[in-house]
This record gives structure tokens, sequence and C-alpha cells, in this order.
């Protein structure tokens, strides 16, 4: 919770193995064409934001020239998960987090129906971005950049921030700081080609040790489990073999980098799968893109970790894994509970 609430508020065939082993080893990272964000500002990436909230963050987070929607998604993701029913242990409420006091100083009615509640989206975001915007207005005389500088009044305080001089010696603001710009780049439509992750070759032959491992639901690759693993902890565990350490759960995952189109894959990239592709919560599955239209990915009980084609009628898009991205995700509270805090660390420079 942030400051501002307390204050203000089976293996595939050795041919085709070796394919793409030598399709990695070579480097056929070729670059590819960009996707160009809409409008005069930046575009939310496509199945990042519920489709019943795009909309509203698209139009609300161009508000002032401080913030931008996918700095919004970006907000709204950390604090509650896109979950409009969320509620913190310290009273804090609905999709955008707010504590009762706060909203009642901030609160915008957004769709125009005569009542300002904390528990609906079409309030709650307008509400998050007038907050945004107000917190630009105190620090707008506080050199550096604007954007940082609201951030860090969002956690810290205006105050703290106008002392300061620009975001305050805090490790927690500083960390804010951090993850919401670095989660704003996995929220951002890609306006220029999206570099390929240097770690990406190393992380797919983690994956190819694991071909023909049984798959098992929960598994994480441990010793007690075996060495099997599910979908997501295969992925994860791969990352981590080069020194990334992702989420556990594959709707997760998703948020650890930009977005790169189906023409611009890359191998290394994360691809999903899920059961409604106007709605990443509905992600269900996640595997390790290799090449030529196939992943690996442990796919279901019964099965082996293995290559399989990624054109799947629930293909919902990639992610290419950054070590800021995965850094900035916040962390899932105990047996895959509710975003409880950001875990990106404090950096200078």
């Amino acid at each position: 919770m942030v400051l501002r609430k307390g204050l203000t508020a089976a293996a595939a065939a050795s041919a085709v193995a070796f394919g793409f082993v030598g399709l990695v080893g070579m480097g056929t990272y070729a670059a590819s064409g960009a996707t160009q964000a809409g409008g005069s500002g930046l575009s939310i990436a496509a199945g990042t934001v519920p489709a019943a909230y795009q909309g509203l963050i698209q139009q609300w987070g161009a508000l002032c020239p401080q913030i931008s929607p996918p700095m919004l998604a970006a907000q709204l993701y950390q604090e509650s998960g896109f979950d409009p029913s969320a509620h913190s242990s310290a009273g804090a409420e609905g999709i955008a987090q707010f504590l009762p006091s706060t909203w009642a100083t901030y609160a915008v009615d957004g769709n125009g129906d005569g009542k300002k509640d904390i528990w609906d989206p079409a309030d709650a975001i307008p509400t998050a971005a007038t907050y945004d915007c107000a917190l630009a207005r105190d620090t707008a005389n506080v050199p550096g950049n604007a954007q940082a500088n609201l951030l860090a009044a969002y956690n810290a305080g205006p105050y703290a921030v106008i002392s300061a001089q620009g975001v305050p010696a805090y490790a927690e603001t500083q960390g804010y700081v951090r993850s919401i710009t670095a989660l704003t780049q996995s929220f951002s439509a890609p306006t220029t080609t999206v570099a390929v992750s240097p770690q990406a070759s190393a992380a797919i032959y983690f994956a190819q040790t694991k071909l023909g491992t049984p798959y098992l639901w929960g598994g994480e690759g441990l010793a007690s489990q075996g060495g099997q693993f599910d979908c997501s902890g295969l992925t994860q565990a791969a990352y981590a073999s080069v020194g990334i350490s992702l989420p556990r759960v594959a709707n997760d995952q998703w948020y650890a980098g930009q977005h790169p189109s189906r023409d611009q894959l890359r191998p290394g990239d994360l691809v999903f799968f899920a059961t409604d592709l106007n709605d990443p919560r509905s992600i269900h599955h996640v595997g390790i893109y290799v090449g030529g239209g196939y992943m690996i990915n442990a796919p279901h009980t019964g099965a082996v970790i293995r290559y399989d084609k990624i054109d799947q009628k629930d293909y919902i898009g990639a992610t290419r894994v950054t070590q800021d991205g995965a850094a900035a995700l916040p962390v899932r509270g105990a047996n895959n509970g509710p975003i409880t805090a950001g875990s990106a660390p404090v950096t200078t420079g």
C-alpha cells in the first residue's frame, strides 16, 4: 500500500529439435516493423488491460500531460490487479485502492449517474487520474522529471517531494517510482522495434534440457517434485537460470516486459493463452517461443514438456521479458492471493 493512502488518503523429433537449437544458436533475431501508438499520446498494448476498462484508462490517462494511459494502467494493476472488489487490510477499497478519506476529497462521478462509488471502476478510474493530476500540480515547481515527481508524491506525499526538490531518498518511494516506470513500458504499445532479450538463448537452452519431463500441476522443478514442472513453473525456472525472477503464475508473467506483435516474435519471448482474449486475467497457459511458430511448453496433466505450435484459438499474445520489467512486478499474496506490493529493487544512476 502506498503512503498517499495514509496521508491523504514428450519431446519433439530430434530433427525438429536440432532445427530449433540451430535457430537460437545462430542468433536469427532480425529486426521487424514497429507497432505505432495511436493518437497523440501513448496507447495501451493490446491485451494488457481488461476490455471493460480499456476505454476508461485510455480516456482518463490523458487527463494531464504528466500522466499517460499506460502509466495509469500500471498503477491500477499494481494496486489491485484490476480487481474492482479489492479490499486491503488497511481499509483501501476498489480497483484504485483508495481509503474512504482520500476518496471523499478527490472522488469523481465519472459516469455521470449522480453517485461517486468507490467500488465502480467508472468512477474509481477517473478519480485515480484526477488524483495523479492533482499531485502533478502540487509538484509542478519541483525540478526534474515531472512524472517521476508525481509518482514520488503518490507514494510519499507532495511535501516530501517539495522538500527534497525531487524524488526523496526513501527506499520505498524510489522503488515505487522505478516499479511504475518499468510497468508503464509493459503496458505501452511499442512505438519502435522491441529489443531482444540478451538472456533469451540461455533461457531456451534450459527449457530444452527439460524436454520429455512429465507435467506436474504446481511443479517448480523441485527435487521433492521429481524435477517436474507445470507451464509457468517451467518458464519461471528457465528465466531464473539467467538471473531473472518471474512471478509464479502465468497471468502475472504476462507483464514482465513489452508485448511484441505476432510478426515481431523472437526466440525467448513468452507466449500466452487465455480463455477470454479480451481479458488478460483469464490467461491460463504460457510457453517459451523458439521460432518457426513453435514453443516449448509444459502442456497439461498426462503430457510431457514438448514443442507445440503457438497458433491456437486461445493465443492472446507475447511478452519480451526484461530484467526491469520482471523486477517491477508486484508481489502476489499467499496461495496466489491478491497483489500486495511492488518488488522492484532500488537502484541509483
